[in-house]
Formats: C-alpha cells, structure tokens, sequence
C-alpha cells in the first residue's frame, strides 16, 4: 500500500498539469512501514525524454541530487511518478519496458481522466502490481 500525504498527491498532479502537454515526471521520498510505502516529499526531475509528450525519462544528475537529499535527510526514495497528459490511466507498454527499479513504487497521473486521478504500481523487476494508494494529512 502506498500512503500518500495530501501535500505530495496535490504536488504530483500540480506537476503533471504545469508541465503538460509534456509527460510530468519526478521522485518520491519518505519511508517503508512494514507493508506500507510512505511518501512524505515530492521532487521534481526534469524530463530528459526524446519525446517527452509520450515518454519520460528522469535526468540521471537530477535523480541523483534527489538520493543525496534522501540520504541526508534521514529519508529514502521510495518510488518516481509521471504523468500521461491525454494517455491512458494505466501504465504503458513503454512504461514496462523502461521500468529499472525494482522494489519501487511508480506512481501515475492520468489527466485524461475526469476527474485526473493517481494510481501506483510497484515494479517487480517483471511487471507492475497494483498498490493501494490512500491519502493522509
């Protein structure tokens, strides 16, 4: 399960819209509580994409400050999250191919949806397992 704080999920879609119609994209800090992924904090990364209006790709110098502060800071990344401007409410097929964290949530906002909404996976190394996603203060 992932429990999103109300600040990090308004974060994320404030993200996916400011950046649209480009694909939104960014990490998630906080912690693990036995079955439970907490994302607290929600940093920006600049997507590096080719096409970055149908995939993302996060700037590896970017990720890498966003660990360092994790680290520094007592916390750890737990997942990253993109947008899908006008695709679907479901990861991809170049979502799957792409995925590289095992372990880690990925978190996705639909805007396409009405009212957008956001969903996270967790990424097994083979495919993506639906997480539960509740809000909290």
């Amino acid at each position: 399960m992932l429990e999103l704080g109300r600040a990090a999920y308004d974060a994320v879609l404030d993200h996916a819209r400011a950046d649209a119609p480009r694909e939104a994209c960014g990490a998630l800090l906080g912690h693990r509580e036995d079955d439970r992924i907490i994302a607290e904090a929600v940093r920006r990364v600049p997507n590096v994409a080719d096409a970055p209006r149908v995939t993302y790709e996060l700037d590896p110098e970017a990720t890498l400050a966003v660990f360092d502060e994790a680290e520094a800071t007592g916390r750890e990344v737990v997942g990253f999250y993109h947008s899908h401007p006008a695709g679907p409410a479901h990861m991809s097929d170049t979502d799957r191919e792409q995925a590289s964290w095992p372990g880690y949530v990925y978190v996705l906002a639909s805007l396409a949806a009405r009212p957008p909404i956001l969903d996270a996976w967790t990424w097994t190394g083979e495919h993506f397992e639906r997480e539960d996603v509740a809000l909290s203060d």
